[in-house]
C-alpha cells in the first residue's frame, strides 16, 4: 500500500470510528423515550438520525462500493414508528460503521478514483462519496449535540 493511500485509509477510518464513538457518547445518557422523541416541535429525534445515518452508510458505501445488496428505505429512516430498542438501533449503526471501515481498508489507491454514481448524490468517485458520508455524519452529530443538550436541560428543570 502506498504511503499516501495508507494515510488516506487511516484518516478516513479514524474519522468514522471517532464519529461513531461520539454518537455513542451522546446517546448514552438518553432513555429509550428520549432517544425516539423530539424535544422540539421541529427536526428529528436522535433515534431517527441514527436510523438515517445507518441507511446512508449502508446505501452509499455498502450497496454502491462494497456491493452488499442493501436496499434503502429512506422515508422510513425519518418516520419509523415501530421503535426498536435504543441499543438495537445503535448496534445496527455500529455494524454499518464497521462495514464502512472495512470497505475503506480494502480500497487500493486506484479504487478511490473509480467511477461512482447513486441516487441523491453528484459524487463522481469513491473518495468523494466516502468523504461526503463522513461530513454527513459530522452534520448530524451537530444536531445530536443540540438534542442531547435539550434533553439534559429538561431533566434539570
Amino acid at each position: 500500500m502506498s504511503e499516501l493511500n495508507h494515510t488516506l485509509v487511516s484518516v478516513l477510518a479514524g474519522s468514522f470510528s471517532a464519529n461513531a464513538a461520539r454518537i455513542r457518547e451522546l446517546a448514552a445518557p438518553l432513555s429509550q423515550e428520549q432517544f425516539w422523541n423530539k424535544p422540539f416541535s421541529f427536526g428529528n429525534s436522535f433515534g431517527h438520525l441514527v436510523l438515517h445515518m445507518t441507511g446512508n452508510l449502508n446505501y452509499y458505501v455498502g450497496a454502491q462500493i462494497a456491493e452488499t445488496g442493501y436496499v434503502r428505505d429512506r422515508p422510513r429512516e425519518f418516520n419509523e414508528a415501530d421503535f426498536p430498542a435504543k441499543e438495537d438501533a445503535l448496534r445496527a449503526f455500529d455494524d454499518a460503521v464497521g462495514m464502512v471501515i472495512r470497505t475503506i481498508q480494502s480500497q487500493s489507491a486506484e479504487d478511490w478514483a473509480k467511477s461512482y454514481s447513486a441516487e441523491r448524490t453528484k459524487c463522481s468517485n469513491r473518495l468523494e462519496m466516502v468523504a461526503q458520508c463522513a461530513a454527513h455524519m459530522q452534520h448530524h452529530i451537530g444536531q445530536m449535540i443540540y438534542l442531547s443538550y435539550e434533553w439534559e436541560q429538561q431533566a434539570t428543570k
